[in-house]
């Protein structure tokens, strides 16, 4: 048997006033169930800033431009652009790419919490294909293939 691990990390200081309200306005924004789903986003935000710094010391454009291909392909970066850029990204731009925001952001649910709602219950489809996980990432190619289905 596999034995999961954690995707995310709490952070470091559990009672800082200032980062507690930030994260309520996120949440709020993006109907985000939990705490965890932010810290999630954050750690797949640190995962790609890190690399991007590690290819800036290391100097490898190969690797560079791969990096930058698939965070093209996810649709957080645009065209042209460069390795700073990848250092410049922020958790909302992590979050904007879920499929929730992506349905309620298309206008085919009336707010954030009904865009969750339509994906738990099995109403959005992708290419066909039923994603019951309001956390996807959508790549950019299927951002106009998202269907919202009545059974």
């Amino acid at each position: 048997m596999k034995r999961s691990r954690k995707k995310y990390e709490k952070p470091k200081r559990p009672w800082d006033k200032a980062r507690i309200e930030k994260e309520k306005e996120i949440l709020k924004k993006f109907g985000l169930r939990r705490k965890r789903e932010l810290w999630r986003a954050e750690a797949i935000l640190r995962k790609y800033r890190r690399m991007a710094r590690e290819l800036a010391a290391k100097k490898d454009k190969e690797k560079e431009k791969v990096l930058i291909e698939k965070l093209k392909k996810i649709g957080v970066l645009k065209e042209g652009s460069a390795l700073d850029d990848v250092l410049a990204l922020t958790v909302e731009d992590i979050l904007e790419r879920r499929l929730q925001t992506i349905v309620y952001r298309r206008g085919l649910a009336n707010s954030i919490k009904h865009a969750r709602q339509l994906i738990v219950h099995g109403h959005v489809k992708i290419n066909g294909r039923k994603i019951n996980y309001p956390s996807y990432i959508v790549p950019k190619d299927e951002e106009d293939k998202i269907e919202v289905v009545k059974k």
